[in-house]
């Protein structure tokens, strides 16, 4: 079912992987990626339990918009292990501007599908999502 605003529908495959992703934290983190031909969001990658966050970051394209969940695991003041799960919408400034806007018009409909996100992230350039910005983010 797609949304009329954006056309861009949820393939169910982006569904399941993020459910294994919350429930059984099968992966580290997704990437998605929206395939024009076909109008649908798709999963573009999947890393392993343990990829760390570097790997994750290499991953995306330096000119490409992609949509990613990142499952952050932090230990807080108190000494507690804890989770997030961090929705990353990455634009950076080099990619086409009709790519830029179809992510940024279906983003909102997208993350809604993916119910369990905890932090929302809009990057740029890497800068912009570095690991003290997770860090603080998180806390």
């Amino acid at each position: 079912m797609s949304n009329s605003a954006s056309g861009m529908a949820v393939c169910d495959e982006c569904k399941l992987k993020f459910l294994e992703l919350k429930a059984k934290r099968s992966f580290r983190f997704i990437v998605f990626k929206i395939n024009e031909k076909v109008q649908q969001v798709v999963v573009d990658r999947l890393g392993e339990p343990g990829e760390s966050y570097e790997d994750f970051t290499a991953c995306l394209p330096a000119d490409e918009c992609r949509y990613a969940v990142f499952d952050f695991d932090f230990v807080t003041d108190e000494n507690c292990q804890k989770s997030k799960i961090f929705f990353i919408s990455w634009a950076p400034d080099t990619s086409r501007v009709r790519s830029k806007m179809l992510y940024a018009s279906s983003k909102d409909r997208f993350k809604r599908e993916l119910d369990g996100i905890q932090v929302e992230l809009q990057a740029t350039d890497p800068s912009e999502m570095s690991m003290d910005i997770i860090k603080s983010r998180a806390l």
